[in-house]
């Protein structure tokens, strides 16, 4: 918008030239033969400045063309030095920079010339001014446009590094979210159909001995079948775990201790210490599936007699801590998605986590969460 308003401005500064330099030249000599030969050169630099500007073919030669009426003008009509101006800026705007000095050099020339043929006399400033207002104008314009180039790189480099960061994010976002659904995955999903598994293989094996228990687990898998399926609807809808729906984190610790006793026969102690406060759907969500891991991981490796859940609000953060007396293993060597996972969920929310185990001696993992991330 800005370069077409300028480019409007020059053709309408070189009609007023030409028609004021046309003028001058009638009003001086009147309308004799050479007066209607100057005004058809005036006619024919008219003609070369609009095919110029509208014409699509060859530029340079459109230029030329331009250059050389106009020179042939003002050998003839001195007065017409003045439209100089505009095709001064003409070729500033298209022309090369290597071919800008030589133009210029040119035109101040032809003016200079123009200026000594109309003075009655020889006067230093018809030479130096001329020189001095083109080699500043110039000097000015090319600074000028080369840091306007400069800014257009600069700008050019900033939205291919903004396409670029959006790229990394996009991929930065998809990678996390993919890492979301398998923590939310191995946690829910994968541990729910666990624990049917071993239900339903304990209701096999005491089918024909002892019906009553077996129908017992048959129910208790039924029921965790339904959890299940509550848990994937809202996975899929990407709300809260239902575990928490009309519920405190403690209610649902609770009941997660009371199911992984009843579904595994293993005593499974819940403690609340520390004055109770609210931490944040996030937060809750994440202690949640820690001790759902922490419990599934117990039920499935540890072969414990006897486990404990322990929940406490401090001043500066809430801790969750889980421990089992069962066969431990050495946390330098372990593997598995269920212990990265629960690095990664809290991780994500500014906490950490701890685990102390050896061969032989147990197991207590416990993860802390800052109050102030989770208020």
């Amino acid at each position: 918008m800005r370069e077409d308003r300028l480019r409007s401005v020059m053709r309408w500064g070189f009609l007023l030239l030409l028609a004021a330099s046309a003028s001058r030249y009638v009003a001086y000599h009147g309308g004799g033969a050479a007066t209607v030969g100057v005004l058809a050169l005036a006619g024919v630099l008219l003609t070369a400045y609009a095919v110029n500007e509208l014409g699509r073919f060859a530029p340079g030669v459109r230029f030329a063309a331009v250059i050389i009426a106009f020179l042939a003008l003002v050998l003839v009509a001195p007065s017409f030095a003045w439209c100089a101006i505009p095709l001064f800026f003409l070729g500033l705007r298209q022309l090369p920079q290597r071919a800008v000095w030589p133009l210029v050099g040119l035109l101040t020339a032809a003016v200079v010339l123009a200026q000594i043929r109309l003075a009655d006399r020889f006067d230093p400033s018809l030479l130096l001014g001329p020189v001095g207002i083109a080699a500043i104008t110039t000097t000015v314009f090319l600074e000028l446009d080369r840091q306007n180039r400069a800014r257009q790189r600069a700008l050019d480099d900033l939205l291919a590094t903004r396409d670029e960061l959006n790229r990394s994010q996009h991929e930065a976002g998809a990678l996390a979210e993919r890492a979301r659904l398998s923590r939310e995955i191995h946690d829910t999903l994968a541990q729910g159909l666990s624990s049917m598994n071993l239900l339903l293989q304990a209701a096999d094996q005491e089918w024909d001995s002892t019906p009553t228990q077996a129908r017992g687990h048959v129910r208790q898998a039924a029921a965790t079948a339904r959890e299940n399926l509550a848990e994937a609807r809202r996975f899929v809808r990407g709300l809260a775990s239902p575990a928490l729906d009309n519920a405190s984190l403690t209610d649902a610790l609770r009941r997660l201790c009371a199911a992984a006793e009843r579904d595994t026969g293993l005593p499974v102690r819940f403690t609340v210490a520390g004055r109770v406060v609210p931490l944040g759907v996030d937060n809750e969500i994440a202690l949640l599936r820690v001790a759902q891991g922490a419990l599934a991981n117990v039920r499935r490796h540890a072969r414990a007699h006897r486990s404990a859940v322990t929940l406490t609000y401090g001043d500066e953060e809430v801790m969750l801590d889980v421990y089992d007396d069962g066969t431990g293993f050495d946390p330098a060597v372990a593997s598995g998605f269920g212990l990265t996972g629960i690095r990664e969920r809290i991780a994500h929310l500014g906490g950490t986590v701890t685990i102390e185990s050896a061969p032989g001696e147990g197991t207590a993992l416990a993860v802390s969460l800052p109050l102030r991330e989770a208020r």
